[in-house]
């Protein structure tokens, strides 16, 4: 007997859970129901799926097999949805996108209101989380499109543009003593206390490499869960850091941070837009990657522009 879609979508609701309680709560259905479409597939495919556990349900290794290839087929029915949704062209519906921190807050949001400006018919939601975050969503096709840095392409990614270049710059309050140099030497900055993301976040691993390879090694540093709050606590005097150049042009304007040049470093990266190697392309998504292109392309010459007044 072949496995239903029913089955399939009840099985990956139970894996990712963890629980035939949540799972079934998830999916409005009783118990008894959801272990019978359990019992069902498990009979049909003749191998033991989960390992009931008196506090938890654990995936086996026929499980596991069964469920990467039942997200295979989810994937595969979206896009055919999406594909017959797509007849009339960009026309009217849901885009959403994620990113990760620095894009997704100082980026994207003008990306959108151009396409919406371009498309009114077009719904978009705009998800954030860490680089590390928005790739498992990409990968679980949660989302039509993912904006994260400095990447590298893992299994079921597929790397659509390299979208925006983007430079990391050490940051300290404007009463530090370093704001009287021009720049400072490596190993200077070995010595102060560095504020850094938290795993997971491309900022802190593009800045862990770039350091490594320079041969910086920091003795200290304190791990902050937001780029906002880092920029707080170096204007409080709490240490230096190195972020966005886009995340920080309010406060370098004002004159509330300073930009000090590290002898010998200059860290440098894309933000890359990912999606579901095994999903179509929508017309919708395709549009948004034309408004990023513009937006790209616009953005270049003015940050060409200031770098060259400095």
């Amino acid at each position: 007997m072949q496995p239903t879609i029913r089955q399939l979508e009840v099985f990956l609701a139970v894996a990712r859970a963890g629980s035939f309680r949540r799972a079934a709560e998830a999916l409005h259905l009783s118990q008894p129901a959801l272990s019978q479409h359990i019992g069902d597939l498990e009979r049909g495919l003749g191998a033991r799926l989960l390992d009931r556990q008196r506090r938890k349900v654990l995936v086996t290794e026929a499980g596991r097999i069964l469920e990467d290839h039942a997200q295979r087929v989810f994937t595969a029915l979206a896009g055919a949805r999406e594909a017959i949704a797509e007849l009339d062209g960009v026309g009217r519906g849901s885009l959403v996108v994620g990113a990760s921190t620095t894009p997704g807050i100082y980026v994207l949001p003008a990306v959108i209101a151009a396409f919406e400006r371009e498309y009114p018919r077009v719904s978009v939601s705009l998800r954030l989380g860490n680089s590390r975050v928005i790739e498992e969503q990409v990968r679980a096709n949660e989302l039509d499109l993912g904006m994260v840095g400095g990447h590298g392409l893992r299994a079921g990614e597929e790397c659509l543009t390299a979208g925006l270049l983007d430079e990391l710059i050490l940051i300290v309050s404007p009463e530090h003593a370093w704001t009287a140099h021009r720049s400072v030497s490596p190993a200077r900055l070995g010595r102060e206390r560095l504020l850094t993301r938290e795993e997971g976040s491309a900022t802190r691993q593009v800045t862990e490499r770039a350091l490594q390879l320079a041969g910086v090694k920091i003795d200290r540093t304190l791990e902050l869960g937001h780029t906002e709050a880092i920029k707080q606590a170096v204007m409080a005097g709490l240490g230096v850091a190195f972020v966005s150049v886009y995340a920080v042009r309010g406060e370098l304007d004002t004159g509330r941070l300073r930009h000090v040049r590290v002898q010998g470093i200059r860290i440098r990266r894309h933000f890359h837009v990912i999606h579901n190697e095994g999903r179509v392309l929508t017309a919708r998504a395709q549009a948004f990657l034309v408004t990023l292109q513009a937006t790209r392309d616009g953005s270049s010459h003015k940050t060409r522009g200031r770098h060259a007044a400095e």
